[in-house]
């Protein structure tokens, strides 16, 4: 069993979920500027987590059935973020506090490797994707990221993970293709 899949079902067992949050599309769940202490499980659909810059977006993680989203520089800091997250389709969430999340993972040494052992898996997804924009040709991010996440490929429309991989939807369509 995955690791996110066994965080969430401590949880579960624990009853500590605080909410349950249905998003339709295009709606947000955080705008820029705003503080989110809340993690959030995704029981169904789709987000996008993105920021704006020069009148430009720019995509930084997806979340999808089965994963945990979060902004997380707010989560961690208690600030403001400049990110959004945003629904690509109608979604459902499990929310859980800041304060009821801390006490969950101090609670045992276990919930806490549980949650290290996660966060240590997004910074090496974060790693992997700043090689990719870096160095990589259009071919390779592609190619990395549908080894690395293949589900993504069916859970969020192509416009976004073309935007993800920093290409136009155009080469992105040419590469699956090819």
């Amino acid at each position: 069993m995955k690791t996110i899949d066994i965080l969430q079902k401590k949880i579960e067992v624990l009853a500590l979920w605080d909410d349950e949050v249905t998003l339709e599309r295009n709606h947000f769940l955080k705008v820029s500027g705003s503080i989110d202490t809340n993690l959030y499980y995704v029981v169904s659909g789709s987000l996008r987590m993105y920021t704006i810059s020069d009148y430009e977006e720019h995509t930084i993680r997806f979340g999808y059935q089965g994963s945990f989203i979060a902004a997380l520089d707010s989560f961690i800091t208690q600030q403001p973020s400049l990110y959004y997250i945003q629904a690509l389709k109608k979604t459902q969430l499990k929310v859980i506090s800041k304060s009821a999340f801390d006490q969950f993972i101090q609670h045992q040494p276990e919930h806490l490797q549980l949650w290290n052992a996660l966060l240590g898996a997004l910074v090496v997804d974060l790693l992997e994707r700043e090689q990719d924009i870096l160095m990589s040709s259009p071919l390779e991010r592609y190619k990395r990221v549908l080894k690395r996440s293949p589900q993504l490929f069916q859970e969020i429309p192509h416009k976004y993970i073309a935007a993800y991989l920093r290409m136009t939807p155009e080469t992105l369509s040419r590469l699956k293709k090819s």
